[in-house]
């Protein structure tokens, strides 16, 4: 068994618990995400510390599950994107406007750019610190890519989609150096619309993620997916991999956290990723499907005749947030079962 090949981790979020917050509803009927997007049941000092409590929980959910590189499970943000936005200068989430997002497939009301994006001060600083230090494991912290900002927000402002990037990557790089203070093992950007816009990505969306990790220091990723499964919204999956993974591994990110398992991707896909290291989704964010361990090794496996067991991680394909808190820890179990299944056929 090689202890190096096939490490456990997660993308970023976990499944929150339904007593402290209630997600909305967006315009097009399904869950919202980035206008309104949801109430937590509890106010200032109460709210904080039942905070403090389902990230103990979350964590300790991972630990117990065998993950070895963790997360905070994102239990202090009502969105991955908007917890970010909201707190830099240059958006107004008072006044929303309607668009549609992700190349088509939702329309919901999303908060506006109305100035100079401005990182204002430490956003997630005090978020990492206590992770850190409720773990003995690895943590990784993961942060909005200029791309998805543009596509989750309205542009009042800018007028124009890689001005409006780079604004967002030039803020949100003093926010990760800050954080990259703290000695996290990971900055993540978070990136799906790669996947929806192929030919922005070639054209300045990996420039733009450059941006994002100039001068840290720890192991950077990023994270590409097909968005989160919801009952009724189709998720149309492009064919899309030969070409941006050959942009990605030109980028200066050290990690690819990639969506494989949901879609049912080839893993030779993985021929392109000649530089980076690859989080291969292995297990479906959906409380309806259900792999076994054997499953999972056999992919993880077949990953690993392409790029090499040590350059192949064992992810789920996305963030887990949109599961039941038992499903999510049911997954992750088997995850880590299917990666030690792995280890002892190398």
């Amino acid at each position: 068994m090689d202890p190096q090949a096939f490490t456990t981790t997660v993308v970023g979020s976990m499944p929150k618990r339904p007593w402290l917050f209630a997600p909305a509803t967006a315009v097009d009927g399904r869950r919202d995400h980035f206008a309104e997007a949801g109430a937590w049941s509890l106010t200032g000092e109460m709210l904080a510390l039942a905070q403090d409590d389902v990230t103990r929980l979350a964590i300790h959910e991972q630990e117990r599950a065998g993950i070895e590189i963790v997360s905070d499970g994102e239990q202090r943000r009502k969105n991955y994107v908007t917890h970010l936005t909201a707190a830099m200068g240059g958006f107004d989430y008072k006044n929303f406007e309607t668009r549609t997002i992700r190349a088509g497939r939702r329309t919901v009301r999303v908060g506006r750019c109305v100035g100079p994006i401005e990182h204002r001060g430490p956003v997630l600083v005090e978020e990492l610190r206590f992770a850190i230090a409720e773990s003995a494991r690895p943590v990784k912290v993961a942060l909005p890519g200029p791309m998805t900002v543009v596509d989750s927000t309205a542009d009042a402002y800018y007028h124009d989609e890689k001005a409006m990037a780079f604004a967002w990557a030039a803020a949100i790089n003093k926010e990760a150096r800050l954080l990259d203070a703290l000695g996290p093992a990971v900055i993540q950007f978070d990136e799906p619309v790669f996947s929806r816009y192929p030919e922005k990505t070639a054209e300045w969306g990996i420039e733009a993620l450059d941006r994002c990790v100039e001068g840290l220091r720890c192991t950077t990723a990023v994270h590409v997916c097909y968005g989160y499964p919801q009952a009724g919204t189709p998720r149309p999956i492009r064919d899309t991999y030969p070409t941006i993974l050959a942009e990605l591994d030109r980028s200066k990110v050290d990690q690819l956290a990639l969506e494989f398992e949901g879609p049912a991707l080839d893993p030779r896909h993985l021929t392109a990723c000649k530089s980076k290291t690859v989080l291969f989704g292995c297990v479906f964010n959906s409380d309806d499907t259900a792999e076994t361990a054997e499953h999972v090794a056999r992919r993880l496996l077949a990953a690993a005749e392409v790029l090499g067991p040590q350059r192949i991680q064992a992810a789920p394909d996305c963030g887990l947030v949109m599961m039941s808190p038992r499903r999510a820890v049911e997954k992750l179990s088997i995850m880590v079962e299917g990666a030690r299944l792995a280890r002892t056929r190398i």
